[in-house]
């Protein structure tokens, strides 16, 4: 079966339907890959991308930038790079209010067993839980 990367502007074509070609398209791919013709796969700068362009170009709130990314985690058919550390990004995000990219850094932190993690963003790191090292 063929493995195919998907691209963040995929994603947001078939998520914001701005260009109606493109998001037929779009649908027409995440449709194969949920009857199982292809195998889809993104990672997090995909994410990041999409969080970002939402946010900036769109507009759009962090509660519907959190919605377009548990979709896209829920897609079948689609299998991230590192799945977990995104579901618990997502968690982290939904429940302090954090944008999705600190929350991914500090989801990521502890999968890989950080004591801290340095930053100056001290309060939106504390506001996940984190551990920020002192320097």
């Amino acid at each position: 079966m063929t493995r195919t990367f998907v691209d963040a502007n995929v994603f947001l074509r078939f998520f914001t339907k701005d260009d109606a070609g493109q998001h037929e398209r779009a649908a027409r791919l995440f449709h194969a890959s949920a009857r199982g013709e292809i195998a889809l796969l993104a990672g997090p700068p995909v994410l990041f991308e999409v969080a970002w362009t939402l946010r900036s170009a769109y507009g759009r709130p962090p509660t519907q930038v959190l919605n377009v990314l548990e979709a896209i985690l829920g897609l079948p058919g689609l299998s991230l790079t590192d799945a977990s550390v995104c579901a618990e990004a997502l968690r982290l995000a939904r429940h302090s209010g954090v944008e999705f990219p600190d929350a991914y850094l500090a989801a990521l932190a502890a999968e890989n067993g950080a004591d801290a993690i340095a930053t100056f963003n001290l309060g939106d790191f504390r506001k996940l839980g984190a551990r920020c090292h002192a320097f």
